[in-house]
């Protein structure tokens, strides 16, 4: 007779899905709800309070601040740029200051608290 060994569970954000739907959508998927679920840093009060309330919709837990964002980002890259193009700053700025948004900054201790 022969021991069937216990399944493994999948743990992260498609231990649901199993191997369905393909490697190239779980890795989307996992991109897009990673980045969904990290902190993010509110443009009012700066501490990193950031949840999303529901689509588009973002509210810092610290000041009570609601602001509209996209889906899954509270900045998006096309919102930084518009945001630069509505104040009158060149195009060459709009870019480096998209490419900033996109960055990763980590938490200091001051913002987590």
């Amino acid at each position: 007779m022969v021991k069937k060994l216990p399944k493994t569970k999948k743990v992260g954000p498609t231990r649901g899905l199993g191997p369905r739907y393909g490697s190239a959508v779980r890795k989307r998927y996992i991109k897009v709800i990673t980045e969904l679920k990290r902190p993010h840093k509110c443009p009012n009060c700066g501490f990193v309070r950031v949840h999303r309330e529901s689509v588009g919709v973002w509210k810092c837990k610290k000041c009570s601040y609601t602001f509209a964002g996209g889906a899954y980002t509270p900045m998006t890259k096309l919102g930084v740029v518009a945001r630069r193009a509505a104040k009158g700053l060149p195009v060459e700025e709009t870019a480096k200051e998209a490419a900033k948004a996109a960055a990763v900054e980590p938490a200091t201790e001051e913002e987590t608290e």
